[in-house]
């Protein structure tokens, strides 16, 4: 499953540059699929929706940092574990429960956010 930021957290960043698919955003801030990713223009995300990458997308969270979804791979293809919640000082980085994910999916999400073929 994904990694979500609960609202114990305490807007410190610890998170942000630990997340290899630069899936972890500052409150308030608009992200985009290609933001730390190998996608680029019109793509079809495994979820079957169709999205530009170079879009700036709505902020998640207004109040503290937040992760978004579709680029959490719990760190899968690139270290043992979720690498925000190693190294979150109050341990708001935790298992979304509505995001449940197969490790198969998360190494498959993974592959094609990094495949230079997108």
């Amino acid at each position: 499953m994904a990694i979500k930021i609960t609202e114990d957290c305490i807007n410190c960043g610890a998170c942000e540059p630990e997340c290899p698919n630069t899936a972890i955003y500052e409150a308030s801030y608009e992200w985009k699929y290609s933001d730390g990713t190998s996608l680029k223009g019109d793509i079809n995300l495994l979820s079957g929706q169709s999205v530009n990458a170079d879009q700036d997308q709505e902020a998640v969270s207004d109040e503290y940092y937040f992760i978004v979804t579709d680029k959490c791979t719990e760190c899968k293809g690139f270290h043992d574990e979720p690498q925000c919640a190693a190294v979150c000082p109050v341990d708001c980085c935790v298992p979304d429960e509505d995001n449940v994910e197969s490790e198969e999916l998360l190494l498959n999400k993974q592959s094609f956010m990094h495949d230079e073929s997108n």
